[in-house]
């Protein structure tokens, strides 16, 4: 479910405020909750995917403080030792948000930057190219965006020659080189993976 699902199942149109998610939600799960329709099972998924829908949106929209100017990815995955190695090795470093980036999508971009972390650390590789896929997709522009979307391709491509799935590793890696082709660090890691490949 991304971002445009969430608003749609509720009712609203991209970028509805928060306190319009919140009204649309109450009213949705009165209507469809289990207790005033009980055999209806299309109801019932209806409120699941509105409660879903609204948990996702209330992550992001909730009024918090933003995340501090600078992060680096390989302190967020220190528990795992694969990923860790991989951006210490790389040593990408996430820079300052682009000025002109409204406060939702920054809210927006270091939510999904958690999460991209959480799918890392479970080694939930698909679901977190689909998350980094998705925001890249909203801020094509933003260069640290792209680099985390690079990194988890890259990652997801040493997990298949692990488990010995030569072909869709050498995939992965060469988008790796093709989201980011301009970082002369994920070059070279890219490289020595393809070496492992026996390209």
């Amino acid at each position: 479910m991304d971002l445009q699902d969430c608003y749609r199942l509720l009712g609203l149109r991209s970028g509805a405020s928060f306190a319009d998610v919140k009204a649309s939600y109450r009213r949705l799960v009165q209507q469809y909750h289990p207790d005033i329709n009980p055999d209806d099972l299309k109801a019932k998924d209806k409120f699941i995917a509105v409660n879903e829908a609204y948990k996702f949106l209330q992550m992001i929209l909730s009024p918090e403080e933003i995340k501090p100017q600078s992060h680096d990815l390989k302190t967020h995955v220190s528990g795992f030792s694969e990923v860790k190695t991989q951006v210490t090795t790389a040593n990408i470093k996430v820079t300052s948000h682009p000025a002109n980036l409204q406060d939702i999508e920054q809210r927006l971009k270091w939510k999904t930057y958690e999460q991209l972390q959480r799918f890392l650390q479970a080694r939930r590789f698909p679901q977190a190219i689909a998350l980094a896929e998705a925001l890249l997709a909203r801020l094509p522009a933003d260069v640290e965006v792209r680099q985390w979307l690079a990194i988890a391709y890259q990652i997801w491509g040493q997990a298949l020659i692990t488990e010995k799935q030569f072909p869709k590793a050498r995939i992965y890696l060469k988008k790796a080189l093709k989201t980011d082709p301009d970082n002369k660090a994920l070059w070279s890691e890219v490289q020595q993976d393809f070496q492992r490949l026996g390209v």
